[in-house]
């Protein structure tokens, strides 16, 4: 069986400086076992696969899997998936596109600056337990002098965010891999206005305790929960740009606005490779 498949830069300020996604696209009748083996085989922090909807209310389904697991919600496989579902249904310009994930219905809609989505409700939020934080500050090898705060983040993946004292904090962490397994620790950190060179508000830097473990290059999950956070408690404005992957050699930007009640996460995506996938 041979499939349409896609990689997208997701999140991208230039060309291949974002976050790589693999999009399979008519996956219907693809096994369990092998989008498993597919999103292993790939390597990439997720892999989506693009499905007919169940809801009426939905354009299409999607499945979306890291290297380990498969998630119910993540950001930058949900632009990327609605980035191909536009492109093969010449619905660039669609003002409201609906995905249908194991999360539920999530909105998304076209902005000048690309895709966004509408963030979800967490499903965890609130204060970190003196246990919680002992072990986050012990995987990132952080005193408690050296953070603000610390808050639940979850809106499906199991974040736990840390608010450090400045974006070049962020930069300088330097995770114990070994300790963080079974965690999902996000960090933010915010810059002096005309201080980062995209002009961005905050750093942010994800850390997935997987065995072996890995820092995401751009997350939409981490950026739409942690913007939840910070615009609800007055530690940023309604409108910003965060910064992510730095560390790793990419330039993402994530442009996040709250408008009403919703905040929408959003940015640049472009298809780089676009072929057949051979099961």
């Amino acid at each position: 069986m041979k499939l349409a498949f896609h990689m997208v830069d997701v999140f991208a300020t230039g060309a291949f400086n974002g976050n790589p996604l693999a999009v399979v696209v008519g996956a219907d009748t693809v096994s369990d076992a092998q989008m498993a083996a597919i999103a292993n085989w790939t390597n990439l922090s997720e892999t989506s696969f693009l499905l007919a909807p169940r809801s009426d209310q939905a354009d299409y389904r999607v499945r979306i899997f890291t290297p380990h697991s498969e998630l119910p919600f993540a950001g930058h496989p949900t632009l990327g998936t609605a980035h191909v579902w536009q492109s093969l249904h010449g619905a660039a310009s669609s003002e409201r596109i609906v995905q249908e994930c194991a999360a539920g219905l999530i909105s998304l809609r076209q902005t000048s600056e690309g895709l966004a989505f509408a963030a979800p409700p967490r499903k965890r939020s609130g204060p970190a337990s003196p246990a919680e934080l002992s072990r986050a500050l012990n995987a990132l090898r952080l005193h408690p002098d050296d953070i603000l705060d610390a808050r639940w983040a979850d809106n499906g993946p199991g974040w736990l965010a840390l608010r450090l004292r400045s974006g070049a904090q962020v930069l300088a962490v330097e995770p114990d891999w070994g300790a963080l397994i079974g965690q999902k620790l996000g960090v933010v950190g915010a810059w002096e206005p005309a201080e980062h060179p995209y002009g961005a508000h905050v750093e942010i830097r994800a850390f997935v305790g997987e065995d072996p473990g890995y820092e995401d290059p751009v997350t939409g999950s981490l950026n739409a929960s942690i913007a939840q956070w910070l615009i609800e408690e007055g530690l940023a404005p309604g409108s910003y740009i965060a910064a992510q992957g730095t560390v790793l050699g990419r330039a993402g930007a994530v442009s996040v606005e709250k408008r009403g009640e919703t905040i929408w996460v959003g940015g640049r995506t472009t298809t780089r490779v676009t072929g057949t996938i051979d099961l």
